[in-house]
């Protein structure tokens, strides 16, 4: 099986070229800008595809759900909910019990800032616990890859989007699962702006995309992420798809 880190290859420039090498995908989608676009670069590579949503007490739960369900039923995949009641009782700003960290669109290149940011938001062993149960469902189900929206930005504070971390997951699979899946990876050396250009170029459903820490009407632009997302659409010069849905 050939590697499935990133799609430097220019073999996987095309959508559905080389059908050699389509495979079935379990996709981690949130309906994050990054879970969105890897979704999309999924979708046109896999000859079947299971989206795969975290229910674990988020404050944006319920528009992560139902974008996430929209997209699938657009795009006709199957879509599972997997809930994780016992992380809501987890300190941390993400599922409530702490005030979420507020930031300046200055602050984004100051990696104390950043740094401090990232641990307020972080959820114990989230991305551990989300790939360990998209390998359980691929190996069950005969999936060949978990794919997941890890991006070079987000690596930046968060260890748990390296490729070091992905490497390190796909050797613990050799070990940990008798079908071997692997961690797809397909944005690991992109930042925002690159994924947003991505996104818009394969037709990933950005209008279907939440990115806000918050579940309220509208982002709430404000929170690092939302700041992170506006930033990205700027400097590509384009247009948010989701605020132009949102009018």
């Amino acid at each position: 099986m050939t590697s499935l880190l990133h799609s430097g290859d220019p073999e996987f420039e095309s959508p559905r070229a080389h059908l050699y090498e389509i495979m079935k995908s379990i996709v981690l989608l949130s309906s994050g800008l990054d879970s969105t676009v890897a979704f999309k670069e999924a979708y046109d590579r896999s000859e079947e595809v299971l989206c795969v949503t975290f229910d674990y007490g988020q404050r944006a739960r319920e528009k992560e759900l139902t974008f996430a369900k929209t997209i699938c039923r657009e795009f006709k995949v199957r879509h599972k909910i997997i809930e994780l009641p016992w992380y809501r009782t987890f300190r941390g700003a993400l599922t409530g019990k702490e005030e979420l960290p507020r930031i300046s669109g200055f602050d984004l290149d100051d990696r104390d800032v950043t740094l401090r940011s990232a641990e307020q938001v972080w959820v114990p062993a989230r991305n551990v616990v989300f790939l360990s149960i998209g390998a359980a469902l691929a190996e069950n189900c005969r999936y060949d890859r978990i794919v997941t929206g890890f991006d070079a930005e987000e690596a930046a504070t968060f260890p748990d989007n390296t490729s070091g971390f992905v490497l390190d997951f796909n050797r613990m699979l050799k070990s940990g699962t008798l079908t071997h899946p692997e961690v797809y990876a397909p944005l690991i050396s992109l930042n925002k702006v690159e994924i947003v250009k991505r996104g818009l170029e394969i037709g990933a459903p950005l209008e279907w995309s939440w990115s806000c820490y918050e579940g309220g009407d509208r982002p709430c632009m404000t929170c690092e992420s939302c700041l992170r997302r506006r930033r990205a659409f700027d400097t590509a010069g384009a247009e948010d798809p989701l605020l132009a849905r949102l009018g």
